[in-house]
C-alpha cells in the first residue's frame, strides 16, 4: 500500500494531521493500534451519568482555537467549569484561591536561575520565605497539575508556565459538555474516506526510512501488514518513543533517531493515575451544612489521591481522583482492586472519615498503558527548547507531532496535540508544494 504521507496514531495529534492533509488533497494512511480513536483522550459513557467519564484528557485550559474550532466544526459545546476550591490543612478545609496567589505573586518575583535547576532546589533556594502551606502547595501543584517530580522538573519551565498565566485564563477550565472522546470520534468520522483510511487494530513495530521514503511494518489484527509513503508524521506518545529498541512495544526506527536523543533525554513522561468513582447521591454536597455543594477541586496533600474534582457546573454523583508523579509513581502496577482502595481511603482522609461507597469506580494507570507509557509530558533540567526540537522534521521525511512536540504554549493539553498535528501537516504541504 503507497500512500502520500503515513500517520502514525489516531490521537487529537494524528487526526488533525490526517484532516489537513486530507483537505489539501493528499492520500492518507492512519495506523493506530488501539481499536478506537482518541489516544489518550478516553470517554466512557456511564448511564447512570448525565456527563461522560473521562479517564483521559477532560479539561480544556483557558480558550484555545485549536480545540474551540474543532468543537464549532463538530456542533458540539463547551461548560465552564465552576465552584470552589478546597485544601485540606490539619483536619480542616480551608478556601483554595489564596494559597495560589501566594504562590503565584512569589514566582513572578523570584530570581529565575541563570543556570537551571529542579523546581525542588529553586523552591528551597528562592521561595523559603514562603510559608510552609505555600511551599507545600507549590510542590503539589508540580506533582499534580504538571504530574512532574519535583526534583527532576525544570524550575526554568514550571516559572515559565506560572508567571505567563494569564490569572483570568487560567481560571478558566471549560470542558466539552459530551466528552473529549465523542469530539475526536468525528474528526474521524468527517475525514474525507476517499483520502484516508484509518487502521485501527494495527500495532506499529518498525519504521525503515531514508530521505523520500517510509516503509512501515506492522501487524493489523494480527496479519502482517507493510504500507509506505513519501513522508510520515509520528505521533506516538513521549513514553512510548523513549523505549529502548529491545522493549516490549517500541517501535524500531532504521535508522535510529539519532537526531532526537537529546530532546528525548530533557522531557520526561508524566505519570498519572485516574480513578472515576460514581455514588448513588453526591453526598458530599450535604455536609457541613452545604459548605461543599459548589466544591468543584479538592486536595488532600500527603494522601495517595491528594486531588479529586466534582462534575460541576454539572451536578452528578461522581468525582475524580487524582494522582499525579511521583505518587502515580509509587502507586503503579498496583492493579485496579489496590489502586481503587487507596482513592477511596484518600477520600475519606479529605472529609475527616466522611465518605459513601461508590456503586462503580473505574481506573485507569497511564504508566501501564502500553500505547501510551505515560499521561503527557514535562520539561526535565536544563530541558530548554527540548519541545522544538522532537517537533523538527528529519530530512523533509519524518514529521513529529503530539503534545509533547508543541512548543507554542499548549503543552501537555489536547489543543496542544490538534495544533502541533496541523503544524506537522502544513510544513509538509509547504514542503511539498
Amino acid at each position: 500500500m503507497d500512500y502520500d504521507v503515513l500517520v502514525i496514531g489516531a490521537g487529537a495529534a494524528g487526526l488533525a494531521a490526517a484532516d489537513a492533509l486530507a483537505r489539501a488533497g493528499r492520500s492518507v494512511l492512519v495506523l493506530e493500534a488501539r481499536d478506537r480513536v482518541g489516544g489518550r483522550c478516553w470517554s466512557l459513557n456511564d448511564p447512570a451519568l448525565p456527563v461522560p467519564v473521562e479517564l483521559g484528557a477532560e479539561f480544556i485550559h483557558g480558550r484555545p482555537p485549536a480545540t474551540f474550532s474543532l468543537m464549532a466544526r463538530a456542533g458540539m459545546a463547551a461548560v465552564d467549569r465552576t465552584g470552589d476550591g478546597w485544601y485540606a490543612e490539619r483536619g480542616k478545609l480551608l478556601p483554595m484561591g489564596e494559597i495560589f496567589a501566594e504562590v503565584r505573586a512569589a514566582i513572578r518575583v523570584a530570581r529565575v536561575p541563570a543556570k537551571d535547576v529542579s523546581f525542588e532546589t529553586f523552591l528551597g533556594r528562592e521561595l523559603k520565605h514562603l510559608s510552609t502551606r505555600a511551599r507545600t502547595f507549590a510542590r503539589r501543584r508540580v506533582e499534580g497539575y504538571d504530574a512532574a517530580h519535583a526534583d527532576r522538573a525544570s524550575a526554568r519551565a514550571i516559572i515559565e508556565e506560572w508567571a505567563g498565566e494569564d490569572e483570568s485564563a487560567s481560571a478558566s477550565h471549560f470542558r466539552p459538555l459530551d466528552g473529549y472522546g465523542p469530539m475526536l470520534e468525528w474528526l474521524a468520522g468527517a475525514l474525507d474516506r476517499d483520502r484516508v483510511r484509518l487502521a485501527l487494530q494495527t500495532v506499529v513495530h518498525a519504521v525503515h526510512w531514508r530521505r523520500g521514503r517510509v516503509e512501515v511494518e506492522a501487524l493489523s489484527g494480527g496479519r502482517p501488514m507493510l504500507a509506505s509513503a513519501r513522508r510520515a508524521v509520528v505521533t506516538l506518545p513521549l513514553g512510548v518513543l523513549q523505549l529502548s529498541r529491545r522493549a516490549p512495544g517500541a517501535v524500531r526506527f532504521s535508522p535510529a533517531l539519532t537526531a532526537k536523543r537529546k530532546a528525548l533525554r530533557c522531557l520526561a513522561p508524566s505519570p498519572v493515575i485516574k480513578v472515576a468513582l460514581r455514588f448513588r447521591t453526591a453526598w458530599w454536597e450535604s455536609l457541613g451544612r452545604g459548605r461543599y455543594a459548589d466544591a468543584a477541586f479538592l486536595r488532600v496533600p500527603g494522601a495517595p489521591f491528594p486531588s479529586f474534582w466534582t462534575a460541576l457546573p454539572v451536578r452528578a454523583p461522581l468525582l475524580i481522583a487524582w494522582a499525579g508523579g511521583p505518587r502515580a509513581t509509587r502507586l503503579s502496577g498496583a492493579g485496579a482492586p489496590a489502586i481503587i482502595r487507596r482513592a477511596e481511603h484518600s477520600l475519606r482522609s479529605l472529609f475527616g472519615g466522611r465518605s459513601s461507597r461508590p456503586e462503580a469506580a473505574y481506573v485507569h494507570d497511564w504508566q501501564e498503558d502500553p500505547y501510551a507509557r505515560g499521561a503527557y509530558s514535562y520539561v526535565r533540567v536544563g530541558g530548554a527548547g527540548a519541545r522544538k526540537a522532537l517537533a523538527a522534521p528529519i530530512g523533509d521525511t519524518l514529521y513529529f507531532a503530539g503534545e509533547a512536540a508543541d512548543f507554542e504554549g499548549e503543552h501537555g493539553t489536547v489543543a496542544g496535540a490538534l495544533q502541533s498535528g496541523t503544524r506537522a501537516a502544513l510544513r509538509i504541504l509547504d514542503r511539498s508544494q
